[in-house]
């Protein structure tokens, strides 16, 4: 969920007086920890692991997301060029339009799964009496529209109002939590017989790790404002590590506690009442106007004679699209799938930025790096038939992917030369 582009100088690298501290970064990173989706994610794993192991493998995938973070924050640093100059540098002109029209096709399914929060949000205030007609399918499609709208006209205030609206969602979920657990106070810690989503501690580890990886793999756009490379390392410690713990504890104490995992149904339930629902819904709104917003950036840096208006408009429409389909429904296969196709590109462009680049900020006009774009596709061949037979290195589908992509690069750029 990157602001792509990040601004201005999206196409050479930003001048060092508009560079702020890592700390201030770090709170953007955090805002987006306390999501709805990430919710959804962590209460799953929680009932599927119990509170111990989830909390566990919480606190190993923000230590995994936050490694990766600080390797594309300080590749960013030294170079202050976006993630799509990166990526163009290491894949080349069209091998980056292919990356970033895979990139803008997961920001749309990330549309789908958050404008589906907005559809449930607004039947379960139907539900309630507050007298809003309409069903899931209708609410979904006049959201898409609305969001749609307000991501081409209004885009600067719903960026400003996520700082606020988004850790709102946080204040919210603490006093769910709070009580749940009064209302249960001995909540079953353990795993659960029938878990919502049967999974194992590596599939959990790895949908969790698959959640934020799109922010890890964009993180240029953002972490290239950030001071010095001490500075990004240290913002990358304040976000991941600590928010990931703390919105798996609360959202599976929640989850243990209630047996539930639609966060709108609990809110509407445990009478918080409009305003608290008022500022779910507008969380779902602004995070889903910044990944609309980021997918039209970079598609229209790829197929520069296309207007991002349009292509916003299209976005939308693949969007809703893809929740009317039910995307909310294969949400965990879509993290892990995310695990198995993000790594490896950010691993190459990190990867390029120490060993063939190492910290230029110029961008080569190659039409085409075949050794980036082979890695890549080679990766996806062997790691998609290796969750599915389950063939594993670490446990961790996303480890696999990152580990088997940065060693054949490796060995692909020692074999050229």
């Amino acid at each position: 969920m990157s602001a792509a582009g990040g601004g201005n100088y999206a196409s050479g690298p930003l001048p060092e007086e508009l560079t702020i501290p890592g700390w201030r970064v770090a709170l953007i990173i955090a805002s987006f920890t306390f999501s709805l989706p990430g919710f959804l994610n962590n209460a799953q794993a929680g009932l599927a692991l119990g509170l111990g192991p989830a909390v566990l493998a919480s606190l190993l995938a923000g230590l995994i997301l936050c490694a990766g973070a600080c390797l594309t924050a300080v590749v960013s640093v030294r170079t202050r060029l976006t993630t799509y100059l990166l990526v163009q540098r290491s894949f080349g002109i069209w091998g980056a339009a292919l990356v970033n029209i895979v990139i803008a096709i997961i920001h749309f399914c990330w549309f789908g799964v958050n404008v589906s929060f907005f559809g449930d949000a607004m039947v379960a205030a139907a539900q309630q009496g507050y007298g809003i007609p309409g069903n899931f399918h209708s609410f979904v499609v006049i959201g898409s529209i609305i969001i749609t709208l307000s991501t081409i006209w209004g885009f600067r205030t719903l960026d400003r109002l996520a700082m606020i609206a988004v850790p709102f969602v946080g204040v919210i979920l603490i006093a769910v939590c709070v009580q749940a657990l009064g209302a249960n106070p001995s909540p079953d810690l353990g795993a659960v017989a029938r878990p919502p989503a049967p999974m194992s501690f590596g599939i959990a580890l790895s949908s969790l790790v698959g959640g934020n990886l799109l922010t890890v793999a964009a993180m240029p756009d953002l972490s290239r404002f950030i001071r010095t490379e001490r500075g990004a390392v240290s913002g990358m410690l304040l976000s991941f590590p600590i928010c990931a713990p703390i919105i798996m504890l609360v959202s599976a104490l929640i989850a243990l506690a209630t047996g539930q995992t639609d966060i709108m149904k609990l809110v509407v339930a445990m009478g918080f009442g409009l305003p608290a629902l008022a500022m779910l819904v507008l969380s779902v709104w602004t995070i889903n106007a910044l990944n609309l917003y980021s997918a039209g950036l970079s598609m229209a840096a790829t197929f520069p004679r296309l207007k991002q208006t349009a292509i916003i408009v299209i976005g939308g429409a693949i969007g809703c699209l893809f929740a009317l389909l039910g995307i909310i429904n294969g949400f965990i296969p879509f993290l892990i799938a995310l695990g198995l196709i993000i790594p490896p590109i950010a691993a190459i462009y990190v990867i390029d930025a120490f060993l063939t680049f190492r910290g230029r900020d110029e961008v080569p006009t190659v039409p085409v790096r075949w050794e980036a774009i082979g890695v890549w596709l080679g990766s996806l061949l062997v790691t998609f038939p290796a969750m599915h037979f389950g063939w594993t290195l670490t446990t961790v589908p996303a480890l696999d992917a990152t580990i088997l992509a940065a060693g054949a690069y490796i060995a692909v750029l020692r074999l050229r030369r």
